[in-house]
């Protein structure tokens, strides 16, 4: 059975940097692509950061050079970086795993229960 747990969500000030983990167990990072997504009140859960199965990142521009996605087989752990948030980052943050990478896009297949982010300006 395969569950991801995600943790380090909480409230920052404007321009303060977090670090959300997903624990991932019943897979295993180094065969699965993992993912980040966010979603706000009232608007489409959106793609925040894409990592491949050999480590491959992908950012939509909305957070790329502000946040950074990284993964430790090992511990089967994923990561993402989060620094200079603004307001608008404010949101559910879901971590999501998939088999296939395609058009540098996992594809997902598995979602966490998510954690909350806020940003206060």
């Amino acid at each position: 059975q395969v569950q991801l747990g995600e943790s380090g969500g909480g409230s920052v000030q404007a321009g303060g940097t977090l670090r959300v983990s997903c624990a991932a167990s019943g897979l295993s990072l180094s065969r699965y692509c993992m993912g980040w997504f966010r979603q706000a009140p009232g608007k489409e859960r959106e793609r925040v950061a894409d990592i491949s199965q050999g480590g491959t990142t992908t950012y939509p521009d909305s957070v790329k050079g502000r946040f950074t996605i990284s993964k430790d087989n090992a511990e089967n752990t994923l990561y993402l970086q989060m620094n200079n948030l603004k307001s608008d980052d404010t949101a559910m943050y879901y971590c999501a795993a998939g088999s296939v990478w395609f058009s540098r896009r996992c594809q997902v297949n598995y979602w966490g229960q998510g954690t909350q982010v806020t940003v206060s300006s």
